[in-house]
């Protein structure tokens, strides 16, 4: 499991026995109160999908122009480093594609 992520056929089968506790622990869904959620109110209409949402990143070796990378250093921030920012200019640069 390379990079925190599973793929499919990465773990092995769970064992019969332990299943069987599974099984045996499970609710049926008639037990399940769903009456007893309370509704969800309020304004929802300034909501945003995805705010928190942050791609898992991986680290790769890049060859780039010596240039480019001065550049990037000259303009990192206490906030954001150079690699973050030109992280920031790559994704810019993929949505834009994308919408085309």
């Amino acid at each position: 499991m390379k990079g925190g992520l599973m793929k499919k056929g990465d773990s092995n089968p769970v064992p019969p026995e332990i299943q069987a506790e599974i099984d045996a622990l499970a609710t049926s869904q008639e037990l399940i109160r769903t009456d007893l959620i309370p509704e969800a109110t309020g304004d929802w209409s300034r909501a945003q999908r995805g705010v928190f949402y942050r791609p898992l990143k991986q680290q790769i070796t890049l060859s780039l122009d010596a240039d480019l990378i001065d550049w990037f250093k000259t303009q990192a921030t206490q906030e954001e480093g150079y690699q973050t920012s030109i992280n920031r200019a790559l994704r810019e640069y993929v949505e834009t594609r994308a919408k085309k």
